[in-house]
């Protein structure tokens, strides 16, 4: 089983991390303890969404989705519930 995860810096709330792993819970581990050179800057990080696969391709394809573009626009949407145009109706006054 593979898992495709995201994690929020606790420090840094608008930087994420995305990745895929085999043990979510020891990969967190690995993300605070600093052992991961390219998240280290900006711990401590929490993990705000995950998802199983049992294809590691397609574990793989859906991580790799995630940090482009689209897939950016996707996460903050639907699986983080962030919602840009809801933010700027706000600012407006129209909700």
């Amino acid at each position: 089983m593979k898992y495709v995860y995201i994690n929020q810096s606790a420090a840094y709330i608008n930087r994420y991390y995305k990745g895929v792993t085999s043990d979510v819970g020891k990969r967190l581990l690995a993300h605070n303890a600093g052992r991961v050179p390219s998240t280290r800057r900006w711990k401590p990080w929490k993990n705000v969404f995950y998802a199983a696969f049992t294809d590691e391709k397609v574990a793989c394809a859906f991580e790799k989705y995630l940090k482009t573009a689209s897939g950016i626009a996707f996460m903050r949407k639907r699986l983080l519930g962030y919602d840009q145009r809801e933010k700027s109706c706000e600012k407006l006054g129209r909700v």
